[in-house]
């Protein structure tokens, strides 16, 4: 019949009945209840008798010449149907906003140099679009980011090649290609030169990196150009790199994605590309989990920020930044 669902005593379809059940009861009526739902009333009569042969046979309605009455076991009923109906409404209430991006969470990590502008910009749209969408994020080096993706505590991570981590084991999505600059001294005289510069002019430099071996690290580049660098001092932070290498204690390797916040006394000199970007920039999902909405509309907003980034891929330099070549 035309408006009736075909229940068969389907415990799943429980909530129509108290759907049906809770019509009835606020109306009083068999017929309006019909109206109301868009059924006939002989369907919304079946619907009540399956009711009540599943909960035992007894009545939930006294039928009166006019309209029904709740029997004592259906008042009984009553709060529970009010609240079961209630608890599923909410709940596709909530789905829906979370398919819509206008609620659930975001966790993710990034690496420091995508946090001086590639990150900021993409969680600066992302909000703006999605402001009820509940966000947490981590900083950390490649490795450490994809162990905490693997283990369900981010649901994105933003990584780069540098680190020699098993990428091949996540999902991965291609943000950018990141060329490399060298920073030295403004005075020094590779600052002169209107080129980019090859490393092995720079074997002999000391050099300031972010650790004591430079397998792993950005001085893979040097290994790559056929020298070992010589890692004179160990400092983390880009901003206290800066400072050695303004100090005249050394070089360092600056990502483009760093290199928009580089100090006056710094020079920046792009280096040669030898056929191969230094580095390649993903956003990583794990294998087999399906993706949240949150992270599908902050993955959007992570390539529309990369598409924005100066230096990107491979430009000469990088206009307006004081020390660098135009």
């Amino acid at each position: 019949m035309a408006g009736m669902p075909n229940t068969h005593h389907d415990p799943d379809l429980s909530t129509v009945w108290l759907r049906v059940f809770l019509a009835v009861a606020r109306h009083g009526s068999f017929t309006t209840a019909a109206r109301t739902l868009g059924w006939t009333q002989s369907a919304v009569s079946r619907q009540i008798s399956s009711l009540e042969a599943a909960l035992g046979g007894g009545p939930l309605f006294d039928r009166l010449p006019r309209g029904v009455r709740l029997t004592e076991a259906g008042r009984i009923l009553m709060p529970y149907a009010e609240t079961v109906t209630g608890a599923l409404y909410g709940a596709g209430r909530e789905l829906a906003a979370l398919r819509e991006g206008a609620a659930g969470r975001l966790r993710f990590g990034a690496f420091p140099s995508a946090d001086a502008a590639l990150v900021p910009h993409a969680l600066a749209a992302f909000r703006a679009r999605h402001p009820g969408v509940r966000v947490t994020r981590e900083e950390g080096l490649t490795p450490g980011l994809l162990d905490r993706l693997a283990d369900g505590h981010l649901e994105m991570a933003v990584v780069s090649t540098t680190g020699r981590a098993p990428l091949e084991a996540y999902e991965l999505h291609h943000l950018l290609d990141e060329s490399l600059y060298v920073a030295v001294p403004a005075g020094h005289p590779l600052a002169r030169e209107d080129a980019p510069v090859r490393l092995g002019l720079l074997a002999d430099a000391d050099w300031i990196s972010g650790g004591p071996h430079p397998e792993g690290t950005l001085l893979d580049a040097a290994l790559r150009q056929g020298f070992q660098p010589r890692v004179a001092h160990v400092v983390a932070e880009w901003t206290a790199k800066q400072g050695y290498v303004a100090a005249g204690l050394g070089v360092a390797l600056v990502p483009a994605l760093a290199a928009a916040s580089v100090r006056p006394d710094v020079a920046l000199l792009p280096v040669l590309d030898e056929g191969a970007p230094a580095r390649a920039v993903y956003a990583a999902t794990a294998r087999g989990r399906t993706p949240t909405p949150a992270t599908e509309a902050f993955l959007t907003a992570l390539r529309e920020a990369a598409a924005r980034i100066p230096g990107i891929p491979g430009l000469p330099g990088l206009p307006g930044l004081p020390g660098t070549m135009a």
